[in-house]
């Protein structure tokens, strides 16, 4: 079982400069597997150094996230406050899909033959205890672009604000040094975008193809890609999130997408961001790229900090650590609302 930190919280490997490859798994967890599971993330970090440790220059990861069901089976002690099943967003036109996800494995490096051998290694662990219900093999693209042909993750802060804008703080204090992280696989209909023209994709997206310039606001359309992910909080600062999207495809089977991942202080901003894309701001204004992007997936899950992920026994200590004025603000996660109001403690 997990037990919630004390301090100082060191954060998962969630930060960092973008890699060559990518291996995402996700897995439901099978029923009274909880203390094997316990023992997997108390050995995730064991595993990864046992792969990471021969080539050290590739710089291989591995983020643990844990779902909101998974979680009430091995926690004794109070979800994280933005911490609930991804809510299905059905607008107009598209709908952001919610399917089935106890844990995310986020596996990361320079060389993929270390992601598969640590995905090997982890699907083992977990055999009999987990199964895999969704995997994708991320790659780079040229100059970090995604098959659409545009530059992706452009807009990711840096530095300090990369840690703002990813790690809990005092606004939860038992989770501190946690992270939000949601994912969805978006399949393109390449046939169709690529009968567009530079000019018209580049209004889809609200940046030029060629050079990555970000077009001023007079001219991008308030249905582009930019214009709907732009949040700003009660200051006018924009509020944001950090994003490692992956290619992926199989030319074969004619299927060519983008791995979604993005990690967030608050899973409330990350669900604006695709309240925007899907409902629409205002409502009806959906975001133009998804009449050439389907999401077939999606998923929330909390990224908790090193110590709490690698200690045994999720102690009921949460709970009481937890001050109770602050449970009590907490959004309830079966009213069906976005939790909002939490992004002024972003």
């Amino acid at each position: 079982m997990l037990r919630p930190c004390v301090s100082p919280p060191e954060p998962q490997s969630v930060l960092g400069a973008p890699t060559t490859s990518a291996l995402f798994l996700v897995f439901i967890a099978t029923p009274g597997s909880e203390d094997e599971i316990s023992d997997f993330l108390g050995d995730a970090g064991g595993l990864k150094r046992s792969v990471g440790f021969r080539v050290p220059e590739a710089r291989l990861t591995c983020v643990v996230g844990i779902g909101a069901a998974l979680w009430d089976r091995l926690a004794a002690g109070p979800r994280p406050a933005g911490l609930h099943p991804f809510r299905q967003l059905a607008g107009p036109r598209h709908t952001a899909v919610s399917t089935p996800g106890d844990l995310l494995i986020h596996i990361r490096a320079d060389r993929f033959d270390l992601c598969f051998e640590l995905a090997q290694l982890i699907t083992d662990r977990l055999r009999g205890h987990a199964t895999v219900v969704d995997e994708v093999h991320g790659f780079r693209s040229f100059d970090e672009r995604d098959v659409l042909g545009f530059v992706d993750g452009t807009e990711n802060p840096e530095g300090d604000a990369a840690v703002e804008s990813v790690l809990i703080g005092d606004e939860d204090p038992t989770f501190a040094g946690g992270s939000y992280v949601i994912v969805q696989k978006y399949v393109h209909d390449l046939h169709a975008w690529n009968a567009l023209s530079t000019e018209e994709q580049e209004l889809v997206i609200g940046r030029t193809k060629l050079n990555d310039i970000e077009m001023p606001d007079e001219d991008k359309p308030p249905n582009s890609h930019l214009a709907l992910n732009v949040i700003t909080g009660p200051d006018g600062e924009q509020q944001q999130v950090v994003r490692f999207n992956m290619p992926f495809g199989r030319v074969g089977a004619d299927e060519y997408g983008t791995y979604y991942i993005a990690y967030a202080r608050t899973s409330a901003l990350i669900e604006l961001m695709l309240n925007n894309m899907f409902i629409g701001d205002p409502p009806g204004t959906t975001d133009r790229i998804l009449d050439f992007s389907t999401a077939v997936t999606g998923g929330l899950f909390f990224v908790p900090p090193l110590e709490m992920l690698e200690t045994p026994g999720f102690a009921s200590a949460g709970a009481e650590s937890a001050p109770a004025e602050a449970a009590a603000e907490r959004p309830d996660a079966s009213d069906g609302s976005l939790g909002i109001g939490s992004l002024r403690d972003v």
